[in-house]
């Protein structure tokens, strides 16, 4: 690890995480039209974002800045490899890591692991993911950031855990001990037809909000606790490949988990590969 990673890294264990990530939370969402338009095009210019893909190009046509960082994609925007074999991309991003599960670790970075309890709050789906496989998908900023399903399934079980809101940069990930296990964090578990699969939102540094479609927004919320919710028995709540989960209102990243040999990853991915929604990244064995 360089030294440098360490030093971009070390001001965010003094920085009043959740604090600074109110604060972006309501700016974001101002809808004077000089602030939230100059916000909008210098973060455009800044992060060279590609507005051709954005259903609306023009900054006019986002009420706040929030609106514009969550904004849809025009219908033709990417290419869906849609069929029951495939793994789809459930976001625009980058690959941070992917690979095997060893027994109950995961990589983060070089030289830096992590577990499954602690990532899953120990939770009794743990042993299910036990020698599985995972991926580690990262949004920067220009991303596209709404979430999709990487195939079909019921949801089970929601899990909120509270956290540090560390950023998640490559300088972050590098550096900071158990990160994605520490940061808050929202835990979706589906039953689908390769078994068991986790869906997991990390927050983030200014990440001051989380939703998804079939629960609304889930931060900032008012008690910081741990919270399970159980929905196997309403059955009601099925979501297919490639429909919208929900969304970041800024950037962070989506960690899917599956359970032991029920599928395979595509063998030409490496670390830091750029990947888009709806791109086949792994199969069914």
């Amino acid at each position: 690890m360089k030294l440098f990673d360490y030093i971009k890294s070390f001001p965010l264990y003094c920085l009043p995480q959740h604090g600074l990530t109110s604060i972006v939370y309501k700016l974001t969402r101002i809808e004077n039209k000089f602030w939230k338009n100059t916000l909008i095009n210098v973060f455009i210019k800044l992060f060279k974002v590609d507005m051709e893909q954005a259903i609306w190009s023009s900054a006019d046509h986002y009420p706040s800045f929030n609106a514009f960082f969550t904004r849809s994609l025009k219908p033709d925007a990417r290419h869906w490899h849609k069929d029951k074999q495939s793994i789809l991309s459930p976001v625009d991003g980058a690959i941070s890591q992917i690979g095997k599960i060893n027994k109950d670790i995961l990589i983060q970075a070089k030289g830096l692991d992590y577990s499954l309890a602690r990532l899953l709050a120990n939770d009794e789906s743990v042993e299910r993911f036990y020698d599985g496989h995972f991926t580690t998908l990262y949004l920067s900023p220009k991303d596209y950031h709404r979430i999709h399903m990487p195939l079909s399934g019921q949801l089970i079980r929601t899990i909120y855990v509270p956290g540090d809101l560390f950023s998640v940069n490559t300088a972050s990930v590098k550096t900071i001990d158990s990160l994605f296990a520490r940061n808050e964090r929202f835990i979706s578990l589906f039953d689908t037809h390769v078994g068991l699969v986790a869906q997991i939102m990390v927050g983030a540094m200014f990440v001051g909000s989380m939703e998804t479609v079939f629960a609304g927004q889930i931060t900032p919320c008012e008690k910081r606790e741990i919270v399970s919710k159980d929905y196997s028995n309403s059955g009601n709540i099925v979501l297919n490949q490639a429909d919208e989960f929900g969304h970041f209102n800024m950037g962070s990243t989506v960690i899917l988990l599956f359970e032991k040999d029920k599928i395979s990853w595509k063998e030409d991915f490496a670390e830091n590969d750029s990947i888009q929604v709806g791109q086949h990244i792994g199969s069914l064995v």
